[in-house]
């Protein structure tokens, strides 16, 4: 008999604003990843470099550990 492991709820769901150790972004997409929830998500754009810019800097895939809600944890000032 094979056990059946049930994965919980993702805790983050896509266009929330999150916190990450390298900046702050935006979940695009969460999806299962060995038996955890992984998230792309869209870094925010800095300030616009002289020679213009072509599309959004940086995408990363992040597991839901490495998250922190920003209406949990405001930034200190």
């Amino acid at each position: 008999m094979s056990a059946v492991i049930e994965l919980a709820r993702p805790k983050f769901c896509q266009g929330q604003k999150v916190e990450f150790i390298g900046g702050l972004g935006t979940i695009i997409q969460c999806c299962r990843s060995s038996g955890n929830w992984a998230y792309l998500v869209e870094m925010e754009m800095g300030a616009e470099p002289e020679m213009g810019r072509i599309g959004y800097e940086t995408t990363i895939l992040l597991f839901e550990t490495d998250i922190i809600l920003l209406e949990d944890y405001p930034l200190v000032a």
